[in-house]
């Protein structure tokens, strides 16, 4: 086999490929025994007939076709690994020389990772700066804690921050007077301070007594989900059914012991203080590794060919899709609240998009220089313990499938090669 390579652009190759006249006759040789698999002969059983005779009764034009297909296939991924070439896309094929099982040459034209010029990243310093965990920080899970474990009593009082409040509620178009869909709800506990409703929603329920009801408009906020609703004026009616007070335990060693294998308070806080620290700890190390990528990212130089980009950009929009659906939003709502047309909002996303696949490529050129790559070990071992995350056979066996254990694999590679990066960032 030959093959010679020749640049169209910076993300496009050429790659013209000749056959040899052995690799033809293996080829031939090999198509001829899968045909007479299906070739019934006088005198011989399916597949054992002579391959000479079943190329003289087989159909001329099913066995070129095939000849062509099975050649062309290995030959261009044996040039792919011969010229060092690393395809993003499917390739254009025009056979550009064919004499029956004696000579074939083709062109394959493709898209293919550009040149990636690294800086010299292990001269970049960066260091983890780890936010410092205060009192305060312990304090406020141990009112978390204790909230969690409060016991509701019911008061007659007027409500105040902190109580929870069961509640009808009912909004309507303030002009209209029409119901909007989805704006009502009966005995909904409503817990004051929360944050959980409307903006300025709150608020309106602090002073009311159980049996009381009252009617106040609220404005939407302008970013709001739905688009029906930004900006627009609704006006609620609401029925207060009671009012719990929340009794908070007393935050002393019993508490403690409930809480966990804790003997003291002081125990208790020192082990929130502990799980704080770890907590600002790991996210100062992603602080860290992200402005790391970012900066190495910006210094490198990379020719990013647009079908990346393209790819990116689609798994972005798909990614926002998925939100929106738990935003109760549609994706045309999206859209007219932004403004934006579909190709609109896809030139939209196309600078993030391409800092992303930038990244990636420096990441795999860091991998490659670096000499990262992931052992059958560490492979088998990480997919072992994500099986451990499922209990139904069919999600375990989904691991071990070729392209997700491809997938995993890439996932630690990249994983190695930002510890690498960050472990010369700190030297």
């Amino acid at each position: 086999m030959q093959s010679v390579k020749k640049d169209l652009s910076p993300t496009k190759v050429e790659l013209t490929i000749t056959a040899d006249q052995a690799f033809m006759d293996r080829v031939k040789d090999h198509v001829l025994g899968d045909l007479s698999k299906s070739v019934n002969m006088a005198g011989f059983r399916k597949g054992h007939a002579p391959k000479a005779l079943i190329e003289k009764n087989v159909d001329q034009a099913t066995l070129q076709s095939q000849f062509l297909d099975h050649a062309i296939n290995d030959l261009y991924v044996e040039a792919l690994t011969k010229e060092k070439v690393k395809v993003v896309a499917q390739p254009e094929v025009s056979v550009t020389k064919f004499v029956p099982f004696t000579t074939l040459e083709f062109k394959a034209t493709v898209e293919v990772v550009g040149k990636v010029t690294l800086p010299d990243y292990k001269k970049i310093r960066m260091s983890k700066e780890v936010e410092a965990t205060t009192a305060a920080d312990v304090d406020a899970v141990l009112e978390d804690l204790a909230r969690r474990d409060a016991t509701k009593k019911e008061v007659t009082r007027a409500a105040k921050y902190g109580d929870e409040v069961v509640l009808d509620f009912k909004g309507v178009d303030a002009k209209t007077k029409k119901a909007i869909e989805g704006a009502d709800g009966k005995e909904y506990p409503l817990t004051l301070g929360s944050n959980s409703f409307i903006p300025g929603f709150e608020p309106e329920v602090v002073g009311l007594k159980a049996g009381e009801e009252k009617t106040f408009d609220i404005t939407f906020p302008k970013d709001y989900g739905s688009k029906d609703l930004q900006n627009k004026k609704v006006q609620f009616t609401i029925k207060v059914h009671k009012i719990n007070e929340f009794e908070l335990p007393k935050l002393d060693d019993t508490f403690a012991g409930k809480v966990g294998p804790f003997r003291t308070l002081a125990e208790l806080k020192a082990d929130i203080k502990k799980q704080l620290h770890t907590e600002k700890d790991k996210q100062a190390q992603r602080t860290l590794e992200n402005n790391l990528l970012a900066e190495i990212a910006e210094k490198a130089k990379a020719d990013i060919p647009k079908v990346l980009v393209d790819e990116e950009i689609d798994r972005m929009e798909e990614e926002e899709r998925r939100n929106l659906v738990y935003r109760g939003q549609t994706w045309q709502e999206h859209l007219e609240a932004e403004g934006k047309t579909e190709a609109e909002h896809k030139e939209g996303l196309r600078e993030s998009a391409e800092i992303r696949v930038k990244t990636g490529l420096v990441l795999g050129e860091v991998a490659q220089k670096e000499g990262i790559d992931v052992t059958d070990k560490e492979l088998n071992e990480r997919i072992t313990e994500l099986k451990k995350q499922y209990n139904d056979p069919a999600m375990k066996a989904e691991l071990d499938k070729p392209e997700n254990r491809r997938e995993i694999g890439s996932r630690i590679i990249t994983e190695k090669t930002i510890a690498a990066l960050a472990s010369y960032a700190e030297k």
